[in-house]
């Protein structure tokens, strides 16, 4: 069964890190595309990064760049998200996602998700 776990996320300040993870199992540890998409309160469901097992190239919403990194574990069951910098409008529920194909950017290139983990940045 495919599944995908998040953990990591909490409260943070302005200016502070937090370090999401997300576990793949089943066949979701299979796909070579994986991403971090955030949904925050009354807004729709955005990408923030993503990368590809195929090429390892990395991919990052413009709000995010230079701040957020995102990593394939080794053993490629998961990939991780170093959000450093953090601000209030980062707060929102980050999920993880997995997939086969299409721009790393757009909610249809996966088809397996998390149930997500809530990232609340105080000011």
């Amino acid at each position: 069964q495919a599944q995908l776990v998040e953990s990591g996320g909490g409260l943070a300040q302005t200016g502070g890190s937090l370090r999401l993870s997300c576990s793949a199992s089943g066949q979701a540890a299979s796909r070579y595309a994986m991403g971090w998409f955030r949904q925050a309160p009354g807004k729709e469901r955005e990408f923030v990064a993503g990368v590809r097992d195929t090429n390892n190239n990395r991919y990052y919403a413009d709000a995010v760049k230079g701040r957020f990194v995102i990593s394939r574990n080794t053993d490629k069951a998961g990939i991780t998200l170093q959000m450093n910098d953090l601000k209030p409008e980062d707060t929102a529920i980050y999920y993880c996602a997995a997939g086969i194909g299409g721009h790393p950017h757009f909610e249809r290139s996966y088809d397996i998700w998390g149930q997500g983990t809530q990232v609340t940045v105080s000011s």
